[in-house]
């Protein structure tokens, strides 16, 4: 039996892209990190892109996740920001397979379901039922995108061992399986 594990999770974005990083002990939660990538200050997307490749790996060299959790994209109105969006996505999940970490997907609601108990909770509430669940004094970032990582990282502990509207792939072999449309 596994003493502890350690979960990274991950709420995608192009302008900023939040990580939370989450300790299980015998059943019993600890914050490790959150961060924010602030990525309106580089100059295009592929630039971006390649920062929050690097940034993945570098917190999975720190940190050592057992496991990773991904916020999936929403359906919008906007295709380009839809395809930015799923290319940021795409990046973080590369970033994890590529130190071949089982990554896993969860939609928002679903996210906003395992911490609120309401699928259409606002960020606000996502991120004061974390600081109650986790026993924060405050909370460590102005950043709401940050706790929606850790949201991702809390939901995953939370419906582990439970199969779920969610999409597992512990390597490049099993995510190509399960999507052979990606595969041109």
């Amino acid at each position: 039996m596994i003493s502890e594990k350690i979960i990274l999770g991950i709420d995608p974005g192009t302008a900023i892209m939040g990580f939370g990083i989450i300790s299980v002990k015998k059943g019993k939660m600890e914050m490790i990190s959150i961060h924010e990538l602030i990525l309106k200050k580089y100059p295009n997307h592929e630039t971006k892109l390649k920062y929050i490749f690097d940034k993945t790996l570098a917190l999975i060299d720190e940190y050592h996740p057992d496991e990773v959790a991904l916020e999936a994209p929403f359906y919008g109105k906007n295709v380009q920001s839809m395809l930015k969006l799923g290319r940021a996505q795409g990046v973080a999940m590369a970033a994890s397979l590529y130190r071949n970490i089982p990554i896993t997907e969860y939609s928002p609601k679903k996210i906003k379901m395992a911490i609120t108990g309401n699928g259409n909770a606002s960020k606000e509430q996502v991120a004061g039922m974390l600081q109650n669940l986790l026993k924060l004094k405050e909370f460590p970032t102005k950043y709401l995108d940050a706790s929606d990582g850790l949201a991702v990282a809390v939901c995953h502990h939370f419906n582990s061992g439970t199969i779920a509207d969610t999409k597992s792939y512990s390597g490049w072999d099993s995510f190509l399986k399960q999507n052979p449309d990606r595969l041109k």
